[in-house]
């Protein structure tokens, strides 16, 4: 074994470590009555061990069983908040919608924390302190709404904002609409095109796949200032990962990122040649685990370099979701010298939930 392999075995296991003494001290205080909330427990009345005892380890959680997706939907969503934080102003927001109830999620400060944790991954090269930001995408219920603006604050710079409502787009195609989807993206577009026009000081841009394409049809990005690109969304593959980098963004810092209203966002390993292009994310650790399971074997973790569901754990005071299924297909990436814990490769939607 070399000297850098074992690094990373020595660090792979501190990570470890470290994810299970935070398990311990998470469930200690979702489940206390003084500190917990109202939802976990109520749930420890219907189970026949006292977690705060029997859960010491992320492998443990595997005793309260999987998360419910429906447990998000609908209220009354105070039965999440914790005693803890009695008195502190609550977010919440919301994941999914475009039929049925969505999914909703309480936030105080997790949402800064992730960004401000986000914030150190970005090149100050690309990205300057003191630099205005365009957000160009979803806001509305969604937590990006104020995590991107946070993360313009956090860094020094004021961000202007355009909104877009998927739910719209979704209901437009759904109704048989391309062309007024189509109408509906050039909207979007025409105002963010104003607002670089307009502002000589945004010089970072935050926005989706397929909205980041339809801008530069129109403008060169290296023209208006941008340096740097923080995208992400479920359009994002390698083949636009390479397309961006090549291609639409005239040098450019492309960061990727996979995150959602639960877990937050995990970050993209740093680009390499051998990678060839994959989306390649890896969770904040501790706060949020990301496995890749068996979709017929959900208890089972596939090996290294297999396909399977992205099984998802979100770990912090304010919101504890264990083992939560996602609707999400990936391949399981194994530990990096920069983050020596799992990731995932080329997130997708799962081909089971699709019809």
């Amino acid at each position: 074994m070399s000297t850098a392999e074992a690094t990373l075995e020595t660090n792979i296991k501190q990570s470890r470590a470290t994810l299970d003494a935070w398990v311990g001290e998470v469930v200690q205080w979702h489940f206390n009555p003084e500190t917990g909330c109202t939802f976990w427990l109520d749930y420890a009345q219907t189970i026949s061990f006292d977690p705060r005892e029997t859960i010491q380890t992320y492998d443990d959680l595997s005793k309260l069983g999987p998360f419910q997706d429906e447990w998000l939907r609908g209220g009354p969503v105070r039965r999440w908040v914790p005693k803890g934080y009695a008195g502190r102003p609550v977010y919440t927001f919301e994941t999914g919608g475009s039929t049925g109830v969505p999914k909703s999620r309480i936030n105080i400060e997790d949402f800064r924390l992730d960004y401000e944790a986000f914030s150190a991954t970005l090149p100050d090269e690309y990205f300057p302190k003191g630099a205005d930001w365009l957000s160009l995408g979803p806001t509305g219920p969604r937590r990006l709404r104020l995590a991107v603006e946070h993360l313009t604050q956090y860094r020094g710079g004021i961000c202007f904002m355009v909104d877009l409502d998927p739910r719209w787009v979704i209901k437009l195609l759904k109704m048989g609409q391309p062309k007024m989807a189509e109408q509906y993206k050039q909207h979007v577009i025409e105002q963010g095109l104003t607002l670089l026009r307009a502002h000589d000081n945004i010089r970072c841009l935050f926005t989706t796949p397929k909205l980041l394409e339809a801008l530069c049809e129109k403008v060169s990005l290296k023209k208006l200032g941008i340096t740097g690109v923080f995208c992400g969304g479920t359009e994002m593959t390698p083949q636009f990962h390479r397309f961006a980098v090549e291609e639409l963004l005239d040098g450019a810092y492309f960061a990727a990122t996979y995150g959602n209203t639960l877990m937050g966002l995990a970050v993209h390993k740093p680009r390499i040649p051998e990678d060839n292009y994959a989306i390649i994310y890896y969770p904040p650790l501790p706060r949020a685990m990301i496995e890749v399971v068996d979709p017929d074997n959900p208890d089972r973790v596939v090996n290294y370099g297999e396909t399977g569901r992205v099984r998802l754990t979100t770990l912090t005071k304010e919101f504890f979701m264990p083992r939560f299924l996602e609707r999400d297909a990936a391949e399981r990436e194994p530990p990096c010298e920069l983050y020596p814990w799992d990731g995932v490769r080329n997130v997708r939607p799962f081909a089971g939930l699709q019809g």
